[in-house]
């Protein structure tokens, strides 16, 4: 599979990774939107939300406690967060593997496109 994602996911290409388990991995986005701008994926390739059913069970729950995790630890829930997921082209998504975008530590507007 020629996946951007899944050769971060397999380590076949260097990330600044913030947080991994087994299922799930949190890395830094290398253009960044935001003073903190991090993509949070899971290891096993779907496309998009669209094929979030095809992941095994739990997986999502472990998806979404990584992000608040991380949001945690690097204190953006104090003034707030934005988490993201493009689903199509045509909505801004440019890698074909089910990612959310975790923006934080600058002032959003809405709405946001």
């Amino acid at each position: 599979m020629d996946c951007l994602f899944c050769k971060i996911a397999h380590k076949d290409i260097d990330s600044s990774i913030v947080s991994e388990t087994e299922n799930v991995m949190v890395f830094k986005d290398i253009d960044p939107k935001a003073p903190v701008h991090l993509l949070a994926i899971p290891k096993q390739h779907v496309e998009s939300i669209m094929e979030a059913g095809k992941l095994p069970g739990g997986v999502l729950d472990e998806l979404f406690e990584a992000i608040a995790a991380v949001a945690k630890d690097m204190d953006l829930e104090r003034d707030g967060f934005r988490v993201v997921t493009n689903t199509g082209k045509g909505a801004g998504q440019s890698v074909d593997h089910l990612h959310f975008h975790i923006l934080g530590k600058r002032t959003f507007s809405w709405p946001p496109g």
